[in-house]
């Protein structure tokens, strides 16, 4: 059932859509500006040195596509949130420093020299490192840095979010929202590294339920779901509406996270902003090494269980675990699974109530998701 927006005038959906969204990034840019600057008064009145955690957090934040703040802000307005409103902007800054965390603990985890084209937190203090002719292994600074970087970005996220006042306090939903997320997603990078480390010791179908607990509790909760129903919880949407949100997001949410899985083995990357084949070098036990276990040949099997992980694999054998994968049939499933996920979302997106922009907003950013080439 579709609600309609009387004020929404024939043919201009999709510029309120724009424009919204174009003054909220903004709104979530200046925020995490403004609260930025402030923590920076406090690291220099510590040590001018303590400034360069701060300056790697700006320069991270200052990309990326806002992708969970917007969702934080549909989800606000689809439950009957005013735009503008500064719930859904101190949520979306508070959104934007944890996946900032993540993202930099989960390149260390990965060993991964790049970010969005421009090197990784860890690489950048190693650099620093080396630059100044400091002692010591310079990797080991790199890294130990970075660790303590993204836990300033944990610790930033939580005051921020804690900001938002009684709507995100103790015993709300949008509390519990916000709770759970963190812990999930720390949970699933957790099985993720197991999942790495156990490797050929798992049946090609225990390796196929873990790569799907991964998928979502890794990224599908944290990067579709949890934005969504936590704007609502802050809007006061109720459980059934909640439950709708769900119904919806998480299906993208898996979808958006088995098109990165295939963008990590098959992505360009000059567009991806990550060297080819970056995934199977870190040895990722996706969903398409899973099904190319499952449904491989023999020398399928050989050919991926030696070479997965190899740091030092060349372009030649990237194209070799690339053709296994595709031949076995691997890569036509994912994306058929995708496309299963797609049709769960937007038909539950049908029976969500929601005026004719916000509808038209989430349509958007789920095919945004799900479509993208980086």
């Amino acid at each position: 059932m579709t609600a309609t927006n009387p004020f929404v005038e024939e043919g201009s959906v999709e510029q309120l859509v724009t424009s919204e969204q174009s003054t909220y990034r903004a709104d979530v840019t200046a925020g995490l500006d403004g609260f930025l600057s402030r923590q920076r008064e406090i690291l220099v009145s510590i040590a001018g040195d303590a400034l360069e955690p701060a300056a790697a957090i700006t320069r991270l934040t200052a990309g990326g596509k806002r992708l969970r703040a917007l969702l934080c802000y549909w989800g606000f307005r689809g439950a009957g949130g005013a735009a503008g409103a500064t719930e859904p902007i101190l949520a979306g800054v508070a959104l934007e420093l944890f996946q900032a965390a993540a993202l930099i603990h989960d390149d260390v985890i990965d060993r991964s020299d790049t970010r969005r084209g421009s090197p990784s937190v860890h690489r950048q203090f190693g650099t620093l490192h080396q630059g100044n002719r400091w002692h010591l292994s310079p990797d080991r600074f790199g890294v130990s840095a970075a660790i303590l970087t993204g836990d300033m970005c944990l610790s930033f996220s939580e005051e921020q979010f804690s900001a938002i006042g009684a709507n995100a306090g103790s015993g709300t939903e949008a509390r519990a929202i916000f709770n759970r997320m963190r812990t999930e997603v720390m949970a699933g990078q957790y099985l993720d590294l197991l999942e790495e480390a156990v490797g050929p010791d798992r049946t090609p179908a225990e390796a196929a339920e873990r790569a799907q607990q991964i998928v979502r509790f890794k990224s599908a909760k944290y990067s579709i779901e949890h934005p969504l129903g936590l704007g609502g919880a802050l809007a006061g949407a109720g459980a059934a509406q909640l439950r709708g949100y769900s119904a919806f997001s998480l299906p993208l949410g898996e979808a958006f996270q088995l098109r990165d899985d295939v963008l990590g083995v098959f992505g360009d990357p000059l567009v991806t902003g990550k060297p080819a084949g970056d995934d199977l070098r870190e040895g990722k036990r996706t969903l398409l090494i899973a099904q190319a276990l499952k449904d491989g040949s023999p020398a399928d099997h050989q050919l991926i269980n030696s070479t997965l992980g190899l740091a030092d694999l060349d372009d030649d054998g990237v194209n070799r675990l690339r053709d296994a994968i595709s031949t076995s049939g691997a890569l036509h499933a994912v994306e058929s699974l995708i496309a299963d996920r797609w049709d769960a979302s937007t038909a539950a997106l049908g029976q969500l109530e929601l005026d004719d922009v916000c509808r038209t907003a989430l349509s958007g950013l789920a095919t945004a998701a799900v479509s993208r080439s980086a």
